[in-house]
């Protein structure tokens, strides 16, 4: 599932994967135009078809569309002769009416404005394609489909959910359109979706969140049970509808199977915002028009996507599809059956350098609130790590020892409701940022990062974005609104015991503000840790280095890095020396568990740091 609101139309160049892949596997990759898709296709099943018939199910990720490729397999079927295309669209024959799909979902979703403002949460529904499948119509449905396969004739079914468990036996062939969360969003954004029962797209904000909470976990779950199957014969990269990329099944799994073999980076998605600042943006060359770099989603399982190149064509893959093929070598058997498959760390960039403000003061909820009331999986934890700053920078956590609670409930109450500023000095905390501060932040610490830093921000599997916003400067949007703030939410769930001298001290289960210590040293290399606390799982870690770092996954866990300091980086296999990824400063990558012992060595002149995350021992005894 995607919770990506507002990304930038900017596709990244550089985070291009290269793994060794054989000559069959790039070969079997149809492309060059989605009429030449169609052509091949069409001629890898005419003999078939005359034959005997077939009858073809075309299913896919949230917004992905059939028309133009079933017009154009027709277009192939009359040039062909002796073809006929029949085409069924699935969602109107076996879905519930769309007023009995609101009917379930709705009552899911909050609509009161005064505990969210913005109507941005709900509970996840986990019924399925099958919870909003009318039986009657289904029955029907299987009834009469057999029957419409005849000699010389292709049958098409396609829809949302159209491969679902109950239907999957009817077809001769499955096809799966697959689109990255970043095209997912823009194409809803631009008015190309409307979600499952709706006739026409609708509000763009109530669109989203319901792709959210029901379209986006629907079209997920189906993926991962058809991959773990085995039950498609095509996969389809539908980024682009003029020019699909089309292969067998066993072309992508190959890919895949490939690609966990190499250390990997992902394809950021960037996204404005109202502190964003200019950092990232300079460092990235990103586009001018572009405001500022606010986020920059490195490596957010949901938001991502991985680039591989393969032969002349470069796929542009969802990242949770990689993840549904590869979970056990990517992240270990552990932690797949720990998280149910999910990839659990998240990893972004926040820049408000040399922006107009702070980040909004804010917290996240924990596992407890999340799961009774958003059906979510667990906690939402976070850490700030330091990269860049410039003058007077500051991070925020906690509440001052002195701080009067109640008087800042009132006076951020007021902010929102009377638009008098809050003065947010006399309430939270806050360090002296340089670059190398790590803080931790559980659930429920109020926090913000301030002006004029660059921060690498590490977050858990929780997949919404749960964050209360407590106060926000009385700041406008890009749109001259007042950004709406969530009061009640934040008070609900902000951990009033975490106060200054609490997170500092090193005797409290809420030390969260840690001094570096020492774990471990090899030949020219020191490995230490900046952060682990038993409420989160991720361990937080620093290699410093001048020429190599050794390291070993053990199999058993993947390992994040990020050059923080230094220039250039090649992060090699020791059993395969050929299977490398090179890093620049500030780049992200993964080093799947399956690597096994791997080397950091320095391509440049300066000394290196480079962050590691990776999950604390003993992760899988702890509860979500």
């Amino acid at each position: 599932m995607s919770f990506m609101y507002n990304p930038f139309p900017y596709n990244d160049p550089k985070p291009v994967n290269r793994p060794e892949l054989s000559k069959e596997t790039v070969a079997s990759i149809v492309a060059g135009g989605t009429p030449a898709v169609a052509k091949r296709f069409v001629a890898g099943i005419a003999d078939r078809a005359r034959k005997e018939g077939l009858i073809i199910g075309f299913d896919g990720y949230t917004t992905a569309k059939w028309d133009l490729f079933l017009s154009l397999i027709g277009r192939e079927c009359d040039l062909l002769g002796g073809l006929e295309l029949v085409c069924i669209d699935a969602d109107a024959a076996v879905l519930k009416s769309g007023a009995e799909i609101d009917a379930i979902i709705d009552p899911l979703l909050i609509w009161d404005t005064k505990v969210d403002p913005t109507l941005l949460y709900g509970k996840v529904y986990h019924g399925g394609y099958k919870g909003l499948t009318d039986q009657s119509k289904l029955e029907a449905f299987r009834k009469d489909l057999p029957g419409r396969k005849a000699p010389g004739k292709i049958v098409a079914v396609y829809g949302y959910g159209c491969l679902q468990k109950d239907l999957r036996d009817l077809y001769d062939l499955r096809c799966w359109f697959d689109v990255t969360p970043m095209n997912t969003m823009l194409r809803i954004r631009a008015g190309e979706y409307s979600n499952l029962g709706k006739n026409h797209t609708g509000i763009i904000n109530r669109t989203i969140r319901r792709c959210y909470y029901c379209d986006f976990e629907n079209a997920v779950q189906l993926r991962k049970e058809l991959f773990n199957e085995g039950s498609l014969d095509y996969f389809v990269i539908d980024n682009d509808r003029a020019n699909l990329q089309l292969m067998p099944f066993g072309t992508f799994s190959e890919i895949c199977a490939q690609l966990v073999k190499y250390p990997f980076r992902a394809k950021p998605c960037y996204l404005e915002g109202v502190w964003g600042g200019t950092y990232m943006k300079k460092l990235r060359n990103l586009p001018e028009k572009m405001r500022n770099a606010a986020w920059v989603f490195d490596f957010i399982p949901m938001e991502v996507s991985v680039l591989v190149q393969a032969g002349s064509e470069q796929l542009d893959i969802n990242y949770c599809s990689f993840v549904h093929k590869e979970g056990i070598a990517l992240m270990g058997e552990k932690c797949v059956r720990k998280y149910q498959g999910y990839f659990p760390i998240r990893f972004n960039w926040d820049d408000s350098y040399h922006s107009t403000g702070n980040m909004s003061i804010q917290c996240h909820s924990g596992g407890k609130y999340n799961v009774e009331n958003y059906n979510e999986f667990g906690r939402q934890d976070e850490s700030y790590y330091v990269v860049i700053t410039g003058h007077e920078a500051k991070t925020f956590i906690g509440f001052r020892d002195d701080a009067d609670i109640p008087a800042f409930f009132r006076e951020i109450e007021a902010a929102d409701t009377q638009h008098v500023p809050c003065d947010y000095m006399k309430y939270v905390s806050y360090e002296e940022s340089k670059p190398g501060l790590q803080v931790m932040l559980p659930a429920g610490t109020i926090h913000s990062s301030g002006r004029n830093q660059v921060i690498l921000e590490i977050g858990s599997l929780t997949i919404g974005s749960y964050t209360y916003k407590m106060y926000d400067y009385l700041r406008l949007d890009f749109d001259g609104k007042q950004r709406p703030i969530h009061t009640k939410l934040g008070e609900l769930n902000v951990r009033q015991d975490r106060r200054h001298s609490v997170i500092h001290d090193p005797q409290s289960t809420e030390y969260i503000v840690q001094e570096p210590r020492l774990d471990c040293e090899g030949e020219g290399w020191k490995e230490f840790i900046l952060g682990e606390n038993p409420q989160m799982y991720i361990s937080l870690r620093r290699l410093e280095f001048e020429k190599t770092c050794e390291q070993d996954t053990r199999g058993e866990k993947f390992h994040v890095l990020t050059l923080v300091d230094g220039e250039h980086v090649r992060i090699r296999s020791v059993e395969h020396p050929e299977r490398f990824f090179d890093l620049d400063f500030m780049e992200i990558a993964c080093v799947p568990a399956s690597m096994g012992k791997y080397v950091i060595e320095n391509l440049g002149r300066e000394p290196i740091r480079v962050h590691k995350t990776c999950l604390r021992d003993g992760y899988e005894s702890d509860p979500v």
